[in-house]
């Protein structure tokens, strides 16, 4: 996988100047465009679009510098449509306007990235994979701000708003694994991985019950297989660790690509937080499977 994803930055980088093909890099990396981004993201912390203007200003800053071009020729080199639209960009990414770069003396670089596998600790981690069919998730939502370690308190004011009426009726249409509360996550801002934006936050029952929910929101979900990983040990710091090393570890070395879906969780009984079980629920696919 991280042979493949270097691959693909080799062809961005080749294509700097024109326009990239998106299907050529599902061809490279012989998975579909949604795992690839969401797999750059996961190990660079970055959104493939803002790489991708990250090295174009880059080296349009080395054109300026080194190869006597104008203002006007290196926006156009690099596809923005107007030179007030690379003007601006240039002066939010290097803090300096294109028409600066030759009188300043301290320039910014941008260098291409590569990926590389790093072996830590060699950890087993606890996992199967299930077929589900269509699925709804039926609870409360919020938009919530993305938040990578402890807990995050829009969650916990969601949680505390369902009331126990509420929380009844939710629980009477459960009736599929876990058959318990979940939390689910989806729609998230292109700045997840650095932990900047929100997401959707679902808190609610699993069900095929096909309606009459009332008042709470719903979210279809189809047939799909899932990745699930269990987790024990002091919460919320060993059930986020599993989401660290699920998408830095397990995924880019498993057979398995992200399909679009939200990433569901179970935490199981609170009472001892030093030795609460968990579960993350990734929906996947085998790379190459249509």
């Amino acid at each position: 996988m991280l042979k493949s994803m270097n691959e693909a930055l080799d062809y961005i980088e080749s294509h700097l100047n024109d326009e990239i093909d998106y299907n050529a890099l599902e061809r490279i990396t012989g998975t579909s465009l949604y795992h690839f981004r969401r797999m750059f993201s996961f190990l660079s912390g970055m959104t493939l679009g803002e790489y991708v203007r990250n090295r174009k200003l880059s080296n349009a800053t080395f054109d300026l510098l080194h190869e006597g071009m104008s203002v006007t020729e290196t926006a156009f080199k690099y596809g923005y449509e107007s030179v007030d639209g690379f003007s601006r960009a240039f002066r939010e990414w290097s803090g300096i306007s294109p028409s600066e770069v030759k009188k300043k003396n301290m320039l910014k670089a941008f260098p291409k990235l590569s990926f590389q596998l790093t072996i830590q600790g060699g950890i087993n981690m606890d996992y199967r994979i299930e077929k589900k069919e269509s699925f709804k998730i039926v609870g409360v939502k919020k938009r919530v701000p993305i938040q990578f370690e402890g807990e995050n308190q829009e969650i916990i004011k969601l949680a505390k708003s369902i009331t126990p009426e509420q929380r009844k009726r939710l629980h009477s249409y459960a009736n599929m694994e876990p058959n318990n509360i979940v939390n689910a996550s989806y729609n998230f801002d292109n700045e997840r991985m650095e932990e900047k934006g929100s997401l959707n936050h679902m808190i609610g029952f699993l069900t095929t019950i096909e309606s009459g929910f009332d008042e709470f929101e719903v979210v279809e979900v189809p047939a799909l297989t899932w990745a699930i990983f269990a987790s024990k040990g002091a919460f919320p710091k060993i059930m986020q660790e599993t989401w660290g090393k699920i998408v830095s570890e397990w995924l880019p070395s498993s057979d398995y690509e992200l399909v679009e879906a939200p990433e569901i969780s179970f935490t199981g009984d609170l009472s001892d937080r030093n030795n609460v079980y968990s579960e993350i629920w990734f929906a996947v696919k085998k790379k190459g499977e249509i």
